[in-house]
């Protein structure tokens, strides 16, 4: 149960990420956070963001981890965590950023990711 939980930990905190480093674009976009809008209160709504985020990452490192009882070592850890924060950021950016979009070589990007885990669980 303990790698379920941490990739739902890993999930909700990556977008609690996304939203934290690129939300305010959309946010200027909507109008809500005009160009003026100081940097310190774009960083401070940043950091709200980002405390969400590190209270889902930390225990999911943490239960996930091989050595605290998890399924697995740091290695797989970071992969997993790399291509989950791109798998939402990719859906954060299609979904709300309608100028961007989705080509081939994304998706031959994401080949390579499905590689990488592939790799990194071998024995």
């Amino acid at each position: 149960m303990n790698g379920i939980y941490t990739i739902v930990l890993l999930i909700v905190s990556n977008v609690f990420m996304t939203f934290a480093w690129y939300g305010h674009l959309k946010l200027q976009q909507m109008k809500v956070l005009s160009e003026n809008t100081p940097l310190y209160v774009v960083i401070l709504l940043s950091w709200l963001l980002a405390l969400a985020e590190y209270s889902c990452q930390v225990p999911a490192n943490r239960y996930g981890y091989v050595g605290n009882g998890g399924e697995f070592n740091l290695m797989q850890l970071k992969v997993i965590q790399e291509v989950i924060s791109l798998m939402v950021f990719t859906g954060f950016t299609v979904v709300f950023f309608n100028s961007e979009t989705f080509h081939w070589n994304h998706f031959a990007a994401f080949v390579c990711l499905i590689l990488a885990v592939y790799f990194v669980f071998m024995d």
